[in-house]
């Protein structure tokens, strides 16, 4: 409830500067994921100081892709300025896109990238290279030896299957006596992750560790660790941040959060179509470090900056 409530206000902000100049549409994967409650933060902040409109619209499961391709091509028939996107699915969001631009309207990637290069920007956390982290932190916590599995997010996201694989090479390449065991997705779904992690941890009783490459893998893996009573036991490195992922940092049950800055991804992807419109010439591509952060982390400012932005206080 307090995440649609905060969705909510957000809606009711977009619609309410559209007098502002340049209308910005802005195509999430989600709606129901707190990741996307945060980049339409950055969004709703990005419009307000370099003066243009949002209109904020996406499906509300992550998997549902043809949803997404219908809300984008109602914003070309709308004639939006410019529109911003974290796709669904690499492929089926190739057409639907190469329409936006036909129709001349500029596009911006963030995110999540697409199978296409006609874009203004790509905007998004280096994924592949902290797939390669989560593998050497996981190694440190199991001493580079024993099974370890991949609590995964779904087929065709861009984002989630570099990570996944940034993962799976590096465990390969550097870590010889290491084994991925298991692979199960849950796609997008924090309640089938966690049926993902529990048939893993049933099948494979000796399991040292667990990377779970997103938030609803994160959270689905928590509760299936902490129900069995296995935290500390089976290491595990999350993606993204939540309340959940929280106490599960504080409680053990998770040894190292990834958290990217979904507040600054809304926020650049917006800046780069603003800036375009105005005739200026804003960056190619723009790679954002994850954070690593541990349960001693927790107090420091920087990270309570993330963990807790401005924009959450009062919610």
């Amino acid at each position: 409830m307090r995440r649609r409530t905060i969705l909510a206000g957000g809606l009711a902000l977009a619609a309410c500067r559209r007098g502002q100049g340049k209308l910005i549409g802005v195509v999430p994967k989600a709606t129901s994921h707190l990741f996307f409650v945060s980049v339409h933060a950055g969004v709703d902040q990005a419009a307000r100081d370099l003066r243009v409109s949002v209109l904020w619209n996406g499906p509300y499961d992550e998997t549902d892709y043809t949803r997404q391709i219908q809300i984008v091509d109602a914003m070309v028939a709308r004639r939006v300025d410019g529109l911003a996107i974290s796709a669904t699915d690499e492929t089926a969001l190739v057409a639907p896109l190469k329409r936006a631009i036909k129709s001349g309207i500029p596009v911006t990637v963030f995110d999540s990238g697409v199978n296409f290069h006609d874009y203004v920007s790509f905007i998004a956390t280096g994924n592949y290279e902290a797939g390669r982290t989560a593998a050497r932190r996981l190694a440190a916590l199991i001493r580079r030896r024993g099974e370890v599995a991949m609590v995964m997010q779904k087929p065709g996201g861009t984002s989630t299957v570099l990570r996944e694989r940034g993962f799976e090479e590096t465990v390969a390449k550097e870590f010889p006596a290491m084994r991925i065991a298991a692979r199960q997705y849950g796609m997008a779904d924090p309640a089938r992750s966690r049926a993902a992690a529990e048939n893993i941890l049933t099948a494979r009783p000796a399991l040292a560790g667990i990377f779970a490459s997103s938030e609803a893998a994160s959270i689905g893996s928590i509760h299936a660790i902490r129900s069995r009573g296995l935290s500390g036991k089976v290491k595990l490195i999350t993606f993204d941040s939540s309340q959940d992922h929280i106490r599960a940092l504080k409680d053990g049950t998770i040894d190292v959060m990834l958290v990217q800055d979904p507040f600054r991804l809304g926020y650049e992807a917006v800046k780069s179509l603003a800036v375009k419109l105005r005739g200026g010439t804003p960056a190619r591509r723009l790679d954002l470090p994850v954070k690593e952060i541990v349960k001693a982390d927790l107090d420091k400012p920087e990270v309570r900056a993330l963990l807790f932005p401005d924009w959450m206080k009062g919610k």
